[in-house]
């Protein structure tokens, strides 16, 4: 049985159209950087019962753990997500995913692209590589995770 889902996992997490708003308005890399640690703190607690090696993103410096599940919203089956990390800014990566794809239906979400919101963002020439090569792994894993729950679907 499909869980329902709530379009926005925290209703302290703004919607991605308001975090893109206030992006737009930060000039200063410390600024952004600090934007993105304030989400993460904002996002619900992940349960330690979810923190298992089937929810862990691999490739990812820091311990990241995303749980992808397929719910119902607006009469149509979506994506709902919660995720944590030991990082904070890789916490508010996770967070910034979670905008992005909780709530859409796998084919919507394998459509998205994390890394590009990241670009929009512009986070490309201020995070490093390594930092870089996690988000493109939690990106990865959703995907894979949409893609799996779109043939339960």
């Amino acid at each position: 049985m499909e869980a329902p889902i709530v379009p926005n996992p925290s209703p302290m997490l703004p919607d991605l159209d308001t975090i893109i708003e206030n992006f737009e308005i930060l000039d200063d890399p410390m600024d952004r950087f600090e934007y993105v640690i304030e989400l993460g703190k904002l996002m619900p607690k992940m349960p330690e019962s979810a923190k298992v090696e089937d929810n862990r993103v691999f490739g990812c410096e820091s311990q990241v753990w995303i749980d992808v599940s397929l719910g119902e919203a607006a009469g149509h089956s979506a994506l709902k997500l919660n995720g944590d990390s030991d990082s904070h800014i890789v916490k508010g990566f996770v967070a910034l995913m979670i905008a992005l794809y909780d709530g859409k239906s796998p084919d919507e979400a394998i459509k998205a692209d994390g890394f590009d919101l990241l670009r929009r963002l512009d986070f490309g020439s201020h995070i490093t590589s390594k930092r870089s090569n996690g988000v493109r792994a939690m990106v990865d894993r959703i995907h894979k995770d949409a893609a799996r729950l779109r043939t339960l679907n």
